[in-house]
């Protein structure tokens, strides 16, 4: 389906960014190096994973966990609908990317738009920039304040490398803030502890064509551990739909370190970085007005960016502690439609303190700064096309027991301004009763805010070119306001016997000020060739309503070498636009752009011999405002590990239909592509 896009005036230059970013590689580079030769190294073999099907149910309950508030908890015990991602989960997965992995989350909704673009959300309003989901990797904020987003093509973590991911469903604005308002994902890397001695993984396949990572890990004089890393990957175009290539290969150098440090028996220091540089192709739709006509065009966009991160722990008594955390991170995309570069600085201090037997009291403040620069293109530009802003936080949250081991209330609140609109207060209460030590019964209301983004305030664009010769303009809102939800959750999670666990969660959330599109009076421009009637549209806030749904996950250990872990979700939408309204495309496409229902079956199989089996299949509904079909996508990975550090796996993708379209959103940036078959090999080797 032929999609019109934007069209945008304006451009600035950006003088002296590539000099810039070539200073800084240098510079960390050299880091890399120093930490490397400055000091004799002790080097350890790598730690086998932990494996979680040698783990009792009871084991896979008392998980430990620190994204709901900040403080490591019994997963049992935490009053949110949160699902974790472990290392044998993701080593089962047979995915060779995070996105990927995130499609075994019930109530998580991941769709691929074409070979390097995805939309992911939390129970509603998807899109390729959900702007409604949080997303960390080690504390650090991944996310676009110009779209409003993630850019999940360069959400490098090398799976390797990944401890677990937390994901939360439902708001967690109390802790986190901004944007976190129908879910957080906080993906969370092992301890330089443990990669120790080398490792190397690598392999191919039919779209993959080649993707590796090799690292080292040692210690510096029997003190700090350390790490080093790269991986590459490169990946063939899909299928465009209706024929012919979609131009949306993908190409990815990355690489980074990571130092943990006991400077005292009650200070503990991390420091870590990373680079990365690539390049991808997209197909995109240019208008043009004389003749007026809306083309599809192939563009690439250019890759790079970098992060350094430092965190120290201090450690006061059994009843106090504290952490301070400051990162640095600054990247570059060049297209397809517009160049970004941001640079974005963040502080954040935690400090926890056991009050009493009764209060456990958590409270931090934080503060950001993040400054873009825009170059605009015929197809899309921001006015002004550079800007800046800060965030500055306080939240406090305290954990009351009411009878221990038992019942728990959690009350806490965020004050916090946005980038661009002032202050919003994020209040929530919560709570656990273990019903026993099987069961948990939990409770939450809550309240958070989405703050606006550049692309609400600021842009100026094109939708469409038509004949007249006239033009549809989409214009940002300078007054735009921040989204909100109410969200009113129930949970239960219980140990039905050894061999099996539920995990059930429920949820209404009543939405305010939800974005719409608006019609403005036209006119007409006489100074431009040729002269054109203009037909504009702005944001504004006059969508309301609720939605409502079910989540369900269980894992069951059949036999001691057999597991299989289901799980379902339920969605239903129901918004509205306000009386004084004009829109009348903005909420039947919302609704009909997110699936209904979701179901997903995962089966791991222990063989003899060392060889592992593992299938995943995933249902996802369909998407009537897309005219996108329902698909179930089939995923089967065989696995020999014929010595204590190695191993071979042979992974088919896909493998029920030969492509599948799982997005065809009007509002994304680049046209959809056909999802196709895909198998590939892969090697590890530790030593």
């Amino acid at each position: 389906m032929e999609k019109r896009r934007r069209f945008a005036l304006g451009a600035l230059s950006n003088r002296g960014a590539t000099w810039w970013l070539l200073c800084c590689r240098t510079v960390q580079t050299l880091v890399f190096l120093m930490i490397f030769l400055s000091a004799p190294l002790t080097v350890f073999p790598q730690q086998p994973s932990d494996d979680l099907t040698d783990r009792s149910i009871e084991d896979l309950m008392n998980i430990h966990v620190t994204s709901a508030s900040k403080e490591d908890q019994k997963m049992s015990q935490v009053a949110a609908a949160i699902f974790v991602i472990g290392q044998e989960d993701i080593r089962r997965s047979g995915a060779t990317n995070i996105p990927d992995l995130l499609r075994m989350v019930p109530g998580l909704d991941v769709a691929q738009i074409n070979a390097n673009t995805w939309a992911i959300s939390a129970r509603g309003f998807n899109s390729q920039f959900a702007n409604k989901l949080l997303v960390l990797v080690d504390g650090r904020a991944v996310y676009t304040p110009l779209l409003g987003g993630v850019d999940w093509d360069t959400v490098g973590v090398p799976l390797e490398d990944i401890d677990r991911i937390e994901v939360i469903r439902g708001p967690g604005g109390t802790v986190w803030g901004n944007n976190a308002v129908n879910g957080v994902i906080n993906i969370i890397t092992k301890k330089a502890q443990d990669t120790q001695g080398a490792a190397v993984t690598g392999g191919g396949g039919t779209l993959g064509q080649g993707f590796g990572t090799a690292q080292f890990g040692g210690s510096i004089n029997k003190g700090p551990a350390y790490r080093i890393f790269t991986n590459y990957l490169t990946h063939d175009p899909f299928s465009a739909i209706g024929g012919g290539s979609g131009g949306d290969g993908w190409h990815l150098l990355h690489g980074g370190f990571r130092v943990d440090t006991d400077l005292s028996n009650t200070d503990t220091l991390t420091f870590q970085g990373d680079l990365y540089a690539g390049d991808e192709g997209a197909s995109i739709v240019h208008s043009i007005l004389s003749p007026p006509e809306n083309l599809n065009v192939f563009r690439h966009t250019g890759l790079s960016g970098g992060n350094v991160l430092g965190r120290w722990n201090r450690k006061f008594s059994t009843r106090s502690d504290l952490t301070i955390q400051i990162y640095f991170d600054r990247y570059t995309r060049s297209g397809p439609e517009s160049r970004e570069l941001r640079n974005t600085v963040d502080f954040d201090l935690r400090h926890h303190v056991v009050l009493s037997p009764i209060h456990d009291l958590t409270w931090g403040v934080g503060y950001r700064y993040t400054a873009d620069q825009t170059v605009g293109t015929i197809d899309q530009a921001f006015v002004p096309a550079d800007r800046a802003g800060q965030l500055w936080n306080f939240f406090v949250e305290d954990q009351i027991t009411l009878k221990p081991d038992v019942l728990h209330l959690y009350l806490g609140t965020k004050l916090e301004n946005n980038y661009f609109t002032g202050f919003v207060l994020e209040p929530s209460i919560r709570v656990t009763w273990n019903l026993s030590n099987r069961q948990t019964l939990w409770a939450s209301i809550s309240d958070a805010d989405r703050a606006p983004s550049r692309h609400d305030l600021n842009l100026i664009a094109v939708l469409a070119a038509l004949p007249g010769p006239s033009e549809v303009v989409l214009l940002g809102n300078p007054k735009f306001q921040p989204e909100g939800v109410v969200a009113y959750e129930l949970g239960y999670r219980t140990e039905i016997n050894k061999r099996i666990s539920v995990d059930l969660a429920t949820f209404v959330n009543s939405y305010r000020n939800l974005e719409s599109q608006e019609p403005l009076p036209s006119y007409f421009e006489p100074n431009t060739s040729p002269p054109l009637l203009v037909l504009p549209k702005s944001f504004a806030n006059k969508i309301y309503g609720t939605t409502a749904g079910a989540e369900a996950s269980v894992q069951w250990k059949v036999t001691n070498w057999w597991t299989l872990s289901p799980g379902y979700s339920f969605l239903q939408m129901d918004l509205h636009t306000n009386l004084d309204s004009l829109d009348t495309t903005t909420v039947p496409d919302t609704q009909g752009s997110n699936p209904g229902h979701q179901a997903q079956l995962r089966s791991h199989l222990n063989l003899p011999h060392g060889i592992d089996w593992d299938s995943n299949a995933y249902f996802v509904g369909p998407l009537p405002a897309q005219f996108v079909h329902s698909y179930t996508r089939l995923d089967s990975l065989l696995t020999w590990k014929f010595s204590e550090r190695a191993q071979l796996s042979v992974v088919g993708q896909n493998l029920l239909t030969d492509r599948h379209v799982e997005a065809d959103d009007t509002y994304a940036v680049v046209n959809s592509s056909e999802v196709k078959r895909t198998a590939y090999v892969k090697f590890a080797w530790r030593f």
